[in-house]
């Protein structure tokens, strides 16, 4: 059967892929090492004191960083990985996007561990229709060992896709020209205090009740003290750009690149990324003193943005 943009695969093509090795006997670059756990815990403002010291140990989210192969790609990768996803591009399904990922930690990681582990394909959905477009979840795990140990499990789902050939949901015409809407934000229990902070232009930031640690962004409990009451602060609204990069590719819906996208340092002390506007894209600079303002991307959204503060303004 042939689909807008590709063909339809069968169960017979996709089911022989379930169970097949992408890795085996694969090794980390690096042993776990204090140098990584600190620039992760720094990138994400995580003081807990079990991440430094003597008897640090790795933050757990760490678990797929160490087998990470980088630009350079690594040892011991079975060709079933790059089959299939021969076999879902020769069909049509050529864009992808990642879903979810869900990780079993069994022992923590501690600087000086070498890393080895296999993964597979675990599983090959039959064809899902999304609101991005029709397609194929391929989901793999990895099991991660030191020392021959299992000390944690990932699993990593993707969506292999052909987009969907029609208007982005809440399109809106003017003057005959289709305007893409920006991505709305996922709005849970954990961060609505947020959002509706933002829809009354007021930037606000957790504050720990029983550490009084800040914290962004917005977590059901304290990453310092593991402490479950919290209120809030409101940002004063000046920060500098601790990193920025620069968007040209690809092209999404709504975005004009090339565009600025920072990791902005607040007064308070927390960071958050949002864009830098009132300055070209290429004049933007690690250490740029900005200030907090509300954009209304449409009728229905509002985010806060980062002006570039210019010499001399207050």
């Amino acid at each position: 059967m042939v689909r807008e943009g590709g063909r339809e695969l069968t169960e017979e093509e996709l089911k022989p892929f379930e169970g097949r090795p992408a890795a085996t006997a694969a090794e980390g670059k690096d042993p776990v090492n204090e140098p990584m756990i600190r620039h992760w815990c720094e990138a994400m403002g995580d003081t807990n004191p079990a991440y430094a010291g003597p008897d640090a140990i790795a933050p757990p989210t760490m678990l797929q960083a160490w087998t990470m192969g980088g630009l350079s790609g690594f040892e011991g990768r079975s060709p079933a990985h790059d089959e299939l996803f021969a076999l879902l591009d020769g069909a049509g399904y050529t864009s992808v996007v990642a879903t979810d990922c869900e990780q079993e930690y069994l022992r923590p990681l501690r600087p000086g561990d070498a890393i080895t582990y296999d993964s597979l394909i675990e599983s090959v959905s039959p064809l899902k229709t999304t609101k991005l477009g029709s397609g194929h979840f391929v989901t793999t795990r990895m099991d991660v060992r030191v020392g021959g140990e299992l000390v944690g499990t990932h699993r990593f789902r993707i969506l292999k896709y052909t987009p969907a050939a029609r208007e982005s949901a809440g399109a809106a015409k003017a003057g005959g020209a289709v305007k893409k809407l920006r991505p709305r934000p996922v709005v849970n229990r954990d961060n609505a205090g947020f959002w509706e902070g933002v829809g009354d232009h007021r930037l606000l930031i957790q504050r720990c009740r029983t550490c009084e640690t800040l914290r962004f962004p917005w977590l059901p409990g304290c990453n310092a003290c593991g402490g479950q009451e919290w209120d809030t602060v409101e940002a004063s609204g000046a920060g500098t750009v601790f990193s920025y990069v620069v968007m040209h590719h690809p092209p999404f819906p709504a975005f004009d690149p090339p565009y600025a996208v920072a990791l902005v340092e607040l007064a308070e002390g927390v960071r958050i990324v949002s864009n830098v506007v009132g300055v070209p894209y290429d004049k933007v600079r690690i250490g740029m003193p900005v200030r907090l303002e509300f954009l209304a991307v449409d009728e229905e959204l509002e985010l806060p943005v980062f002006r570039a503060v210019e010499a001399g303004e207050v």
